[in-house]
């Protein structure tokens, strides 16, 4: 993802005379050891009458020798170079092993060879002084140089001298600043006297605006600049010249393009030479300009281009608006961490020690955006086999009206915060609680831990050991031990009040345990999952109180206005909650309200506090409750199940209000109100290796841009981040999908329910181009992904899959019956399902559009599985923007092909290369183009860099070569024994290039991949072909093919099947060609392009004659040459 950038530079000198010139030497042209790139470069040179010799200096540096014959008024020196800024690691070296560690001893050749920069002037006292702070320690190399370099930065002050010359050592370190070259010669004196070889450059720097903003130290310039500048150059053994910029404090890197690199500084200057005796006018002008910029991730687009995806936008918006398609887009986009790229759950674990520190963060930077007084929810996630705990969800709920939930933030606390909570005012919370709701407060009751298990669990435990260090394997186990027996066996955990809403009003009563006493289930959840409710006594079935959701169909009445509830609930700090009420209602203090509220008492309590008889029925047992649990300083309250909303608003205002009449702040757990149109809500979830926001539907265009622009904001912010590396480099994403949600504001709003035959057209459309099943999708793709096509784990469901749209009734609008929404689900519910049978893990999931599970199945969502997280939001909003303008268009034209393609064996070869996904793609565009939505191919370049990144090219004989990264499908491995089960694994060692060809002529030259010709296919334009390759890239323990080898590197040549002889070739490694293969993962993406560039070298062709034979027909898999065949 380079940049290229023009640099302009003009040294102009004015003369009030006719004056004569000495020989002039001009340094002003990059050095051959440059590592930026020079694409080209221009010298021009006024007077234009003169005399040009180019020669090198000892240095190898480049000189231009000028003479001039004649007299001159001006003399002028115009630098114009194109450079090529691609990331460069500074730190991509090897030292030898006896440099690894400073301080050490050049050997007796080199000493000699490297006298010149190993020439000290003499010391003085600041230098000496500063000689005598530098630690004698033997530590590694690199990092006494990273050292010494921020010492110099540190103790030099920056200033711009145009006074001649270089300061001395001691004259630094005196006025303790000094330009670029006086820190420069100062720290290669320090070097020397350190008995390091060290040398003085020149050179130009560039300094580009940065894409992304800095959290956590400076951001760099604020506008693209250029100047000429100084640094040092170490020697280091094994590992070459590396440059220290003591300026900045930082390595050279490719913003530093040296000119000339010399012992003293004086064979450094950019212009040197004589003049007569005259008056002289000096000009210096630089600059600066981008003249291409590759796509990238971390700037997608230009402004022009992101104006012209507004405009569409509001375009499809206004399609979708005029027919009435009531559409609206969620998600569910993930992050991972920008400081622990290589912790477990960061990369496998759904769980781990800071996941909730920043979920946390990120939540409640959403919650003050979006709803500053909603409901914060601390609920329970996914739960899956083999997880011993289930995971949290961090829900934030609010009314769609605006009207407010919670009215007082202050009162929600801080998980990470001691308020110094306890069991004894999680009683007293409940019995106020009570009071607010109208119930006796003798029905709150304590729980305990379950006395019997713990001390069968600690007879169980070794005899030299106990329970505060069990030493057990189980860390949970553990933990809950040690927590058990420090706090007591008769320590309450928490408070239950059996709470209900009946008949119009809150009921309580009390729980008949066979022990008498709340004994909890063992285990870590909040004690409102661990309540003994099998111990409750026998109901018949015809008696149990099930507890039905709403059906999201159904038509709701508008919420009663928050005011009015929090009038109901107001608690009076010296009253009872029914003086508060008759007060409220306007009849004071009368005798008559309050005797009205002990007759309700009275009437809740008829007949519940009698036991029931032996094998009677129990049907006034109140069986859900609300608990109050401290745990860690903190008061959490367990919020029971209601049937509607209503009834789960009143009671979270009663908790609010008892929790500003007691001054304690509270988190609210358990259960969530029951879903309802009127309440909408974003959701904080971990998922493995990454955290999952679940954000809320958006209906319109410039929603979904504020919500995805905001939300990677505050991600970033969060020190969240959407950028996964691997360790070769590769761009992952986050690993954890953007899965995109279409639905309605209401479930019989659903587009896919008012119109099925919408969902036929996008799974028809999908199936038929596969560049919209691979282009944004993830690393693990293929019939075992997480979102398989319909066609890559049984052919024969596109057959079954087309009888399913038959029955599909025409578009209502032009003429057809609406079909009942359970038919929908039904007819392709079996068909849009992974090789397992798992309904979710489909690329079109449709398990909550109408399934006859629940009402939480029924609410007209699809879910688009297929793909990956962009890293940029404005990625992810071209990808929303396609995906509505298909919906748009397919409202208005549906799609419904009278054959769906048979892709077969094709599917996993062509479709694996980029160019065939950028062809079929383009068809895309065109179709979309043609239906009156005018996108460009170009706003996906960004996409199709990010899934399919350059590794390199090469040129011989006017034809290019380019090796890009291509797509290979994991293939799952058998099952194996797992502790508590079985597990099934991957095989990730099979990987892909695309290689291809332009400038080439088919019948003479071939391209060949370790001595064996690629399937080279033409793409329709003269002179270019395509081929793929197969490799096995490293050798894990378990593998498809275990006794076949690694084939890297691989070795591409161009050859000339005339001559029999490779023309020039290139080399592509899996790994660090020099062996500097990094165990961690990259922490940027700069150290990543870094890496994926360094493993491709743009020469190394087969010497010799080469006699390569045609590549062999595989009828399965034509475009490509599968190494692992013999």
């Amino acid at each position: 993802m380079s940049i290229h950038v023009a640099l302009n530079h003009v040294t102009h000198y004015r003369y009030d005379r006719l004056i004569s010139l000495s020989p002039q030497v001009v340094r002003l042209r990059p050095a051959p050891h440059s590592r930026t790139p020079i694409l080209s470069y221009s010298l021009k040179v006024t007077p234009a009458q003169h005399f040009i010799n180019w020669q090198q200096d000892p240095q190898a540096n480049y000189l231009a020798r000028l003479v001039f014959p004649e007299k001159t008024r001006e003399f002028c020196v115009e630098v114009d170079l194109v450079a090529e800024m691609s990331v460069i690691n500074p730190f991509d070296f090897f030292p030898e092993p006896y440099a690894t560690n400073f301080p050490f001893k050049y050997e007796d050749w080199q000493q000699e060879e490297l006298e010149p920069y190993l020439h000290r002037l003499p010391l003085t006292p600041l230098l000496h002084h500063f000689l005598d702070t530098v630690p004698a320690d033997p530590r590694p190399s690199v990092d006494f140089l990273v050292d010494i370099n921020r010492q110099i930065q540190g103790k030099v002050g920056y200033v711009i001298r145009l006074e001649p010359g270089v300061q001395t050592p001691e004259e630094t370190l005196a006025l303790a600043r000094g330009s670029c070259r006086d820190s420069a010669w100062l720290l290669v004196q320090v070097l020397r006297h350190l008995g390091l070889a060290a040398r003085f450059v020149s050179g130009y720097l560039i300094q580009l605006v940065p894409d992304v903003k800095s959290l956590d130290g400076p951001s760099g310039t604020d506008h693209d600049f250029t100047d000429l500048h100084a640094w040092c150059e170490v020697y280091l053994p094994g590992a070459g010249w590396i440059g220290l910029d003591p300026t900045s404090g930082l390595f050279a890197g490719e913003g530093h393009i040296p000119l000339a690199c010399s012992p003293q500084p004086s064979s450094a200057s950019p212009i040197t030479g004589f003049t007569e005796k005259c008056e002289c006018e000096f000009e210096h002008r630089m600059r600066i300009e981008r003249v291409w910029e590759a796509p990238r991730v971390t700037r997608p687009y230009s402004e022009q281009q992101w104006q012209a995806i507004e405009a569409l936008g509001h375009q499809i918006d206004a399609d979708l608006i005029d027919d009435d398609v009531r559409l609206t887009m969620g998600g569910e986009p993930t992050f991972v961490s920008i400081d622990d790229h290589d912790g477990a759950e960061w990369n496998t674990e759904a769980l781990g020690p800071t996941k909730r520190v920043r979920a946390a963060e990120i939540f409640h930077r959403l919650r003050e955006k979006y709803a500053p007084n909603g409901l914060q929810h601390l609920g329970q996630g996914k739960w899956y086999p083999g997880d011993q705990i289930p995971r949290w969800s961090l829900n934030c709920l609010w009314r769609c009206d605006g009207e407010p939930v919670w009215n007082d933030p202050a009162l929600y606390a801080d998980e990470t915060r001691d308020y110094g909570a306890d069991e004894v005012l999680a009683g007293r919370f409940l019995k106020h609680l009570a009071g607010a709701l109208a119930i006796d407060p003798k029905y709150v009751f304590p729980a305990y831990e379950d006395v019997y298990y713990y001390l069968w669990r600690e007879h169980r435990l070794p005899a030299n050991v106990d329970p505060f260090d069990a030493r057990l394997e189980d860390p949970l186990e553990r933990r809950r031990l040690a927590q058990v027996f420090r706090q007591g066996l008769d320590q309450a955990i928490g408070h239950v009040l059996p709470v209900v809403r009946a008949q119009g009003r809150w009921q309580s009563g009390p729980w008949f345990l066979r022990d008498g006493r709340c004994y909890l289930v063992p285990g870590d959840s909040p004690i409102g999952y661990r309540l003994p409710l099998d111990s409750q006594p026998w109901v018949a079935r015809d008696d149990y109180p099930y507890i039905h959701a709403p059906d999201p169909t159904q038509s709701f009445a508008p919420l009663r206005p928050h005011a009015e509830i929090r009038a109901q609930y107001a608690v009076s700090h010296s009253e009872s909650l029914a003086a508060e009420e008759a007060a409220v209602s306007g009849e004071g203090f009368a005798r008559q309200a309050l005797d009205r509220d002990a007759n309700a008492r009275a009437h809740a309590s008829d007949g519940i506090d009698r036991p029931p008889q032996h094998l009677e029925s129990a049907a006034l047992v109140t069986r859900t409750s609300i608990s109050a649990q401290a745990r860690n300083g903190v008061l959490y309250i367990f919020m029971p199940p209601t049937e509607t909303l209503d009834d789960y608003l009143e009671l979270v205002t009663a908790v609010e209000a008892t929790a500003a009449a007691l001054a304690s702040p509270v988190i609210l757990e358990g259960y969530e109100p029951p879903r309802d149109p009127r309440l909408t809500n974003f959701r904080v979830t971990p998922d493995p290796g990454v955290i999952e926001v679940n954000i809320q539907p958006s209906a319109t265009w410039d929603e979904l841009v504020a919500r995805t622009t905001h939300l990677y904001e505050v991600a970033h912010l969060s020190r969240l981040t959407t950028e996964k590396f691997m360790l070769d480099g590769r761009h992952t994403g986050t690993g954890g999908g953007n899965h995109f949600v279409f639905g309605g504001l209401t479930t019989l709003d659903s587009p896919f329910l008012r119109r099925p035959d919408l969902l036929r057209s996008l799974i028809s459309y999908w199936h038929n181009h596969p560049s919209l099943s691979y282009l944004f999708s993830g690393l693990f793709i293929g019939p075992t992904s997480q979102s398989p096509r319909v066609d890559e784990a049984r052919n024969d469901s596109v057959y079954e899959l087309e009888i399913a749209f038959s029955q599909f009734p025409p578009p209502a609008a032009s003429g057809g019956e609406c079909v009942a929404p359970w038919i929908i689900d039904r007819a392709l519910r079996n068909l849009l399902i992974d090789s397992t049978g798992n309904t979710h893990r489909a690329e079109f999931c449709i398990d909550k559009l109408y399934s006859p599970d629940g009402p939480t199945g029924r609410l007209g969502l699809l879910e688009m599985r297929a793909f990956e997280m962009p890293p940029h939001a404005q990625m992810s909003l071209a990808q929303q923007l396609l995906l509505r303008a298909l919906i748009a268009r397919f409202w208005r034209t549906p799609y419904a092909p009278e054959r769906l393609m048979r892709w077969g064996t094709e599917l996993h070869d062509r479709f694996m290369l980029p160019h065939f996904v950028q062809q079929d793609f383009n068809d895309v565009i065109d179709e979309l183009r043609a239906a009156g939505y005018p996108l460009e191919s170009n706003w996906f370049a960004p996409h199709f860099e990010f899934r399919f990144p350059v590794h390199g090219s090469i040129s011989a004989q006017g034809i290019a070569l380019e090796v890009r990264h291509a797509l290979e499908p994991w293939h799952v491995m058998g099952e194996e024994g797992a502790v508590g089960g079985t597990a099934r694994y991957v095989d990730s060692s099979l990987e892909r290039l695309q290689v291809k060809a332009t400038g080439m002529a088919g019948d003479r030259y071939v391209v060949a991949c370790n001595g064996r010709a690629l399937p080279l296919r033409s793409t329709g334009k003269v002179g270019e072909f395509v081929a793929g390759v197969r490799y096995r890239a490293w050798n894990p323990p378990s593998a498809l093919h275990p006794s076949i080898g690694v084939h890297a590197p691989l070795v591409f040549d161009l050859v000339d099947t005339w001559m029999k002889r490779s023309l020039g070739g290139c080399q592509y490694h899996v790994e660090h060609p020099g062996g500097r293969n990094p165990d961690r993962y990259p922490v940027n993406a700069n150290e990543a392009e870094g890496r994926r560039l360094a493993r491709f070298t743009p020469f190394g062709h087969s010497p010799g004659q080469i006699d390569v034979q045609p590549a062999p027909a595989n009828a399965g898999f034509p475009f490509t040459l599968d190494l692992r065949r013999s």
